[in-house]
């Protein structure tokens, strides 16, 4: 699977329609995992067959998708079989992945993203997708480089709308069959060893030194000044609300200068 990711452009009324399908999908995700919990014995089709009793007994909670729903069900039932992964087969494969213990399923507070199947959704041209289920999300522009037109549309399987701190945007999760071309030519003998350190981000076997650039510590100056004035704002204001925004925004941007500095050295 590969994932092309888009900006999306929307205007406030589309936002709301976004955030209310955001909810929608997190009140499914919590309303599952509440029935595994209440009814013991329930299973991942249990899950499936429970969004369409809630669809029926919440008017607007058949706004959103029904496949839509049925894959917020799959989320709660991955959380589900990943705290059953307790056998030693299960531990020594997550070991070897690096994945820590997974504890018991929580309940989700701020769930970020709704994600579609292949129904709920439109393409209308390479830039431009239309939400079609009942929440009237309507037409988004889609801001980014990827050629989607490279695609059969039956290959997307996948369409997520996901909230960050600086917008929104559009993940297309695209099957694709992958070769890698083996290359026959004798070896140069020119291989490099890379050592990764705390003194330098990486040393290489010829000796050079690339140092770390301290994104997060140059920081800090200016996320302890956000962070003061974020506290100093009245709890359900407006102004708290602006405040938090433009420290997540902050925290966004540094985070993405370090992952761009390990791909570009990479």
């Amino acid at each position: 699977m590969r994932v092309l990711e888009f900006k999306a452009r929307v205007v406030p009324a589309q936002a709301a329609a976004i955030n209310e399908a955001i909810r929608t999908a997190q009140f499914v995700r919590n309303k599952c995992l509440r029935l595994w919990m209440d009814e013991k014995g329930k299973n991942k089709y249990d899950l499936n067959k429970y969004c369409k009793v809630l669809a029926r007994e919440f008017e607007w909670a058949k706004k959103l998708n029904s496949q839509a729903r049925q894959a917020s069900a799959e989320q709660a039932w991955s959380a589900i079989s990943n705290f059953y992964a307790t056998s030693r087969r299960w531990r020594e494969r997550n070991c070897t992945k690096g994945i820590r213990p997974v504890g018991y399923p929580k309940f989700k507070k701020h769930a970020r993203s709704v994600e579609y199947k292949t129904s709920g959704w439109k393409l209308l041209g390479l830039k431009r997708i239309q939400f079609t289920d009942g929440f009237q999300i309507g037409v988004v522009r889609l801001i980014g480089t990827y050629d989607l037109g490279f695609y059969q549309p039956e290959q997307i399987k996948r369409v997520r709308i996901v909230r960050r701190a600086d917008g929104y945007y559009v993940q297309f999760v695209v099957s694709v069959d992958e070769s890698i071309a083996l290359d026959t030519r004798q070896p140069t003998g020119q291989a490099v060893g890379l050592d990764v350190g705390l003194e330098h981000f990486y040393t290489d076997s010829n000796g050079h030194h690339e140092p770390i650039q301290q994104f997060y510590k140059k920081s800090q100056v200016r996320r302890r000044r956000l962070q003061r004035r974020l506290s100093r704002k009245a709890k359900g204001s407006k102004n708290r609300v602006k405040a938090r925004q433009r420290l997540a925004r902050h925290e966004l941007k540094v985070s993405r200068q370090r992952k761009e500095h390990a791909k570009r050295l990479a």
